[in-house]
């Protein structure tokens, strides 16, 4: 028997909630994307390891972007991610959340202690993000003008071009938003 990841766990509710929410039949979806109904319902039941041509008729028949199979938490409902602990010194990055939209947004928590300094690695073309000094202070933003930011501050910037992030006598605490252009 196969055994269940959390990603194809996570595409397969997500094939069923699309399919369930258009009042479509396992068979009705099956047919007009060209599956056996074995293999949908593998693929609902989080078995398998579905090809992106397979996602991709999928989602046509749904009539719903590839990436929204893909994507985890799209409930819209009240979303509780709790608070974690770092040790003293350690830098902290936690995807906090991804919402599917025009583009896809991640929610991050970056955590750095004083004296520290991280690059940025270039995103895909098109990418922003987005910082939030929630607190501390932080010089941050393009490799060739960083700013100086405080508790408050927001800056926006190209995220597809290197970055910078530094602090410097006190840690800082900064909520990222990144945003990405959805490749169809």
């Amino acid at each position: 028997m196969a055994s269940t990841s959390s990603t194809a766990a996570s595409v397969g509710a997500q094939i069923r909630r699309r399919r369930e929410q258009r009042g479509m039949t396992g068979s009705e979806l099956a047919r007009r994307a060209g599956l056996s109904k074995a293999t949908l319902s593998k693929l609902e039941a989080g078995l398998g390891n579905p090809t992106v041509e397979t996602l991709d008729a999928l989602a046509i028949a749904l009539r719903i972007p590839l990436t929204d199979l893909l994507t985890r938490d799209t409930d819209p409902g009240p979303v509780f991610v709790p608070g974690t602990e770092i040790a003293e010194g350690e830098v902290g990055r936690e995807l906090l959340r991804r919402i599917s939209s025009g583009n896809s947004l991640e929610i991050w928590r970056l955590r750095m202690p004083k004296d520290t300094e991280m690059h940025g690695i270039p995103h895909a073309t098109g990418t922003v993000e987005h910082l939030l000094v929630v607190s501390g202070r932080l010089t941050a933003g393009p490799s060739e003008n960083p700013r100086e930011l405080a508790p408050g501050d927001l800056l926006a910037f190209a995220g597809d071009a290197p970055h910078l992030y530094r602090t410097g006598t006190e840690p800082a605490d900064v909520t990222v938003v990144i945003a990405s252009p959805i490749v169809s």
